[in-house]
């Protein structure tokens, strides 16, 4: 593989499993030196050391997105470490909601905007400052196909991944003749410890995620992975400001 990314620095948020963990193990297998992040130390830790024993170099913080000041100490980490911040993977996020609009709580949106919204806000304005410093960057939020339109007792979550995308066309217009590109992938469902989980106590779940795709299956974290790589490619020197949609053809139904 081409290490297109040697002598550059990832950060990826939410880096413990799934997506986040697979596309951190991207960017280390591009050339890249990573910081993983998550608040589960354990299977970041892991993430680091599956890296490590492949030949590349990262190092794990723990960072609770939804708190600006470890946001701020994560970002210091990675600059003290490593003296540079080229792409941000800001991953990490929630999905805890199963019930109609009517039915929710003020807890359940505290925290899901907490950590799905303002966490990516602490991220990016962290980040870009570190990223100006360097002549420029790339930052990847991860919002969702439920950013793009409805999501059936899902009314919260799709309400912070559309924060999201709101987010990033606004920052990529911002800073685009700053030399940093902002962008967001929208997954579908994909193919995760958090979807294995959701199938098994009701299997009706993923007949339905793979009738939903017209391609007729779920993704997995591996297509995310490697649309974030592009995104921070030069081959996608010319676009910002974009929410792709990585699902299978579901938007486009």
């Amino acid at each position: 593989m081409s290490k297109q990314f040697t002598g550059k620095v990832a950060l990826v948020t939410g880096g413990a499993a799934g997506i986040g963990r697979t596309t951190a193990e991207s960017f280390a297998l591009n050339g890249a030196r990573v910081v993983v992040s998550d608040v589960n130390s354990q299977d970041g830790e892991a993430t680091v050391a599956a890296i490590q024993q492949r030949g590349g170099e990262a190092l794990f913080v723990p960072c609770d997105v939804s708190q600006s000041d470890q946001v701020e100490q994560l970002v210091a980490a990675t600059l003290a470490a490593y003296g540079r911040l080229d792409f941000a993977f800001n991953n990490a996020g929630i999905e805890i909601e199963d019930s109609k609009l009517a039915d929710g709580n003020e807890t359940t949106f505290d925290r899901i905007m907490d950590v799905n919204v303002k966490g990516v806000w602490h991220c990016m304005r962290h980040e870009i400052p570190a990223m100006l410093a360097a002549g420029g960057g790339v930052i990847v939020n991860t919002a969702s196909v439920a950013g793009l339109g409805a999501a059936p007792k899902m009314s919260i979550y799709s309400a912070s991944k559309h924060a999201v995308i709101g987010l990033t066309k606004s920052a990529a217009v911002e800073y685009a003749k700053k030399g940093i590109r902002v962008n967001a992938v929208c997954p579908a469902v994909i193919d995760t410890e958090m979807f294995r989980r959701a199938a098994a106590i009701d299997p009706r779940k993923a007949e339905y995620a793979a009738a939903m795709h017209p391609v007729g299956r779920i993704g997995e974290a591996h297509e995310i992975a490697a649309a974030v790589i592009y995104l921070c490619s030069e081959g996608a020197a010319f676009t910002t400001g974009v929410a792709l949609p990585v699902d299978g053809g579901a938007t486009a139904i």
